[in-house]
């Protein structure tokens, strides 16, 4: 697929929507993306060129849009939730508002990385890793365990993303492994060490680089995109838990069909098509994230996802998003 060109479109004020536009009557797809609109966009414009479906794109973080569909209730516009949180789509799946997917588009998704139910599919892979300073740090120095980063040696040299891309996923996860009042100690703990709390991962990631903090647990693909742009001079590198560590969970955007939509057909098509390999080189060229689907290579920077030591853990279990973030408010981690 020849990369597109990305077109700015307008916002309607009322709803952040945007639309692209193929002609004729037909009522636009209504896709709720909760990723980056300068990532996916060109994406799904490519879609609306090579299909002729027009579609209308609401982009937000991905955990405020889902808990906005279950608020819509029946009223929700959407037919398809796009994120990169897949507690999201648990949350979602958890209030019966997702549709079964078709078999024919489930079974190119290895079994891992989608809903046992055919609820939602996953689309692209992410690990969770620690993005170190490489002045200030030795890689062989760090902590083998996530566990392991309430030392008090780690006291305002941490950084984190709390409402971003997987920190909820990962708390879901503590909460899943170790239980309730285990991960909220170790939130309580981690809250008392005053780590940096950033807006978005590439704060994080440049914090990390400038030697403002030493590390910040993030998502393995910012580093890449940073290391294309700015060379391997760059002074941030990740470090992968390669022990099945909890720090470690391998997670995936993905997308689901709602159960409001009026468009099925049209959403299928588009969910069939993120799928395609045109569409999975891209997530792994443009995105830089693990591909869902045989025959795609990722980037070659990439430790190969066969090599990943990630937890055994059922994705589909991270479906308590509304007790993630609560626990993470009492914590002290979200205001």
């Amino acid at each position: 697929m020849r990369r597109p060109t990305i077109i700015l479109l307008l916002l309607t004020a009322a709803l952040g929507l945007a639309t692209a536009s193929c002609g004729g009557g037909e009522e636009p797809l209504t896709i709720y993306a909760g990723r980056s609109q300068t990532l996916i966009q060109p994406l799904l414009e490519q879609f609306s060129k090579d299909t002729g479906i027009p579609i209308k794109v609401r982009y937000g973080d991905g955990i405020d849009l889902a808990l906005g569909i279950l608020e819509e209730g029946r009223n929700s516009p959407a037919d398809v939730y796009l994120t990169q949180d897949v507690g999201a789509l648990g949350a979602l799946q958890a209030e019966n508002r997702l549709q079964p997917l078709p078999s024919k588009i489930l079974e190119q998704v290895p079994v891992a990385f989608r809903s046992p139910d055919g609820l939602w599919v996953g689309l692209s892979g992410r690990a969770r890793v620690m993005v170190y300073n490489t002045d200030t740090i030795d890689p062989k120095t760090l902590p083998p365990s996530v566990l392991d980063y309430t030392n008090t040696q780690w006291r305002g040299r941490l950084g984190i993303v709390p409402r971003s891309d997987g920190f909820p996923e990962f708390v879901t996860a503590l909460r899943l492994v170790k239980g309730e009042e285990f991960a909220k100690k170790w939130l309580t703990d981690l809250k008392a060490l005053s780590p940096r709390t950033f807006p978005n991962n590439i704060a994080a990631l440049q914090a990390v680089a400038n030697g403002e903090i030493d590390v910040a647990f993030l998502n393995h693909y910012y580093l890449y995109r940073f290391l294309d742009e700015r060379g391997e001079g760059f002074k941030a590198r990740n470090y992968f838990f390669d022990n099945g560590d909890i720090g470690g969970v391998f997670l995936v955007s993905g997308a689901g069909i709602l159960d409001t939509s009026k468009h099925r057909e049209a959403a299928e098509r588009f969910i069939a098509y993120l799928l395609e390999k045109q569409s999975q080189q891209y997530f792994a060229d443009q995105t830089k994230e693990y591909p869902m689907i045989a025959g795609v290579k990722g980037d070659s920077k990439l430790p190969p996802l066969e090599s990943l030591k990630t937890p055994a853990i059922d994705l589909s279990n991270l479906q308590d998003l509304k007790g993630s973030l609560e626990l993470m408010r009492q914590t002290g981690i979200l205001p």
